[in-house]
């Protein structure tokens, strides 16, 4: 049986329903499918795909997310591929669709990903599951509604250059949770900085534990760098991760709002 989807970039096509052998070349959404109970479908995720750990150790990895081996998927016959429009290349998921459907997100706040959540849920047969996900979600965030004041704030993902995420980015959308407000909302995607021009406009610089990995030993070089600002470690998972993980993002960043107490 075949049914027909659109994802979230228009895109309308047909699937076969409930898809019996996926293939999830994002982390985030490989997590969702592992929290939906898809234990037996999905055959093959990225290298990136660490949780859950036991996936990590077993299942068939197809490269990187920006770097998939097409033939490698090609050759676990998948009947559904699920990327997304940010973490994928473009010319990669066209490559794909010419052998197998492709469902493409787009995430870019957490009504994208509850959207994205739901419709998942919806593509492999497992609404009830979905439905659980996204109400835990929400509980969570609705008691994030009346806390702290927001703190401007800087948030770095990568070093050498030092880059930040601009105002369309769905780690922007997640500082506002945290307490924090993204001095660089006006600008798009992950834009270089120089640390300097930060001094009279944050009063907090949040370094990511990732894509790029910073520890406790960056926080002195920046803090010299930055006198009289608070410079504070975050799991970056908690803010770029817009899959099921955010059942637990709430509670993460009502305890990260009590760091940033007194910046």
């Amino acid at each position: 049986m075949h049914k027909m989807f659109t994802d979230h970039t228009g895109k309308i096509f047909s699937a076969p329903f409930p898809p019996q052998r996926i293939v999830s070349v994002v982390p985030s959404q490989t997590e969702l499918l592992y929290d939906l109970g898809l234990e037996e479908q999905v055959v093959g995720i990225t290298k990136f795909c660490e949780h859950p750990v036991s996936w990590h150790r077993t299942k068939t990895r197809i490269g990187g997310t920006k770097n998939l081996n097409i033939e490698k998927i090609k050759a676990l016959q998948p009947d559904l591929i699920i990327a997304n429009k940010e973490e994928n290349v473009k010319e990669q998921i066209e490559a794909l669709e010419a052998f197998c459907p492709v469902w493409t997100s787009e995430v870019k706040t957490l009504a994208d990903a509850l959207n994205m959540i739901e419709q998942v849920a919806e593509l492999t047969d497992r609404q009830v599951e979905g439905k659980q996900i996204c109400d835990n979600i929400r509980n969570g965030f609705e008691a994030l509604h009346d806390a702290a004041p927001s703190l401007p704030a800087a948030y770095l993902i990568w070093k050498d250059p030092y880059m930040t995420v601009g105002g369309d980015t769905f780690i922007s959308d997640m500082m506002r949770y945290a307490g924090l407000e993204n001095i660089f909302s006006n600008t798009q995607r992950y834009p270089a900085i120089d640390l300097q021009t930060l001094q009279n406009k944050c009063r907090v610089v949040v370094l990511s534990s990732e894509p790029y990995p910073f520890t406790e030993k960056h926080i002195e070089a920046i803090q010299s760098a930055l006198p009289g600002i608070k410079v504070v470690l975050a799991d970056g998972a908690m803010f770029s991760w817009y899959g099921s993980r955010l059942q637990h993002a709430a509670t993460y960043f009502m305890t990260f709002r009590k760091t940033l107490a007194g910046s």
